[in-house]
């Protein structure tokens, strides 16, 4: 096939810049393609790992359902064991936490507890895995552990949850007035409408520790 001469200086500088740079290129192509075929991959491994996992944790779901302890003891470590990384595996170690609270078994119960500690899929799971906790080592009058909990770091949105924690503690321990100002710290801090400020004015009320409303009296000078 003739090209006429503008045709021939195009083809000769088009192959001049392949042959300078066609290399480059055609790596450059390489990496973005392989890129590409690692994401889709890593997608298809995520979506499969979620699949799998889900359907552990509907396992460990009918057995908490039937309270078969043991089957949701053996289901949920089976899937932090293999699929850790998912929600599903936090939220099955809560629910065998709860499983092995109601059997009296309170040492499984602080480990699945402190496995989401250590491992939850977010702050919020890690937030009441701490506060859960909390309670057995309150039930087990380990109250220097209990505080110790509470004074690790959580999300803000759990302040109050943490102070009347705290201030449960402390009526344990027979520290009433730091009891009482721990209870007031946290209504002061909570909604009208937080749906735990009720039950906190009831364990303050109980301590002789009502909040009192200050009242401006003026007499009249005659």
């Amino acid at each position: 096939m003739a090209y006429d001469l503008e045709e021939q200086e195009q083809i000769d500088t088009l192959k001049a810049w392949w042959k300078q740079y066609g290399n480059l290129v055609t790596w450059l192509l390489i990496a973005a393609l392989s890129s590409f075929a690692a994401w889709t991959a890593w997608t298809n491994y995520q979506r499969g790992q979620a699949t799998q996992a889900s359907s552990i944790y509907e396992e460990v779901q009918r057995a908490a359902g039937l309270k078969d302890n043991a089957k949701v003891q053996g289901a949920t470590a089976n899937l932090t064991t293999k699929f850790g990384a998912t929600s599903y595996a936090t939220m099955a170690a809560l629910t065998a936490a709860k499983s092995a609270f109601d059997a009296s078994d309170l040492k499984t119960a602080k480990t699945q507890l402190s496995w989401v500690v250590e491992h939850a899929y977010t702050k919020e799971f890690q937030a009441i895995a701490k506060l859960r906790l909390t309670s057995i080592l309150l039930d087990e009058k380990n109250y220097d552990e209990a505080l110790k909990v509470l004074a690790s770091e959580f999300l803000p949105e759990f302040e109050v949850d943490v102070l009347d924690k705290k201030a449960d503690v402390f009526v344990a321990q027979n520290k009433l007035k730091e009891a009482r100002e721990t209870y007031k710290s946290a209504l002061d801090k909570m909604g009208d409408k937080h749906v735990g400020k009720q039950l906190v004015q009831i364990k303050l009320d109980a301590l002789g520790g009502a909040i009192e409303t200050k009242v401006a009296v003026t007499t009249d000078k005659k």
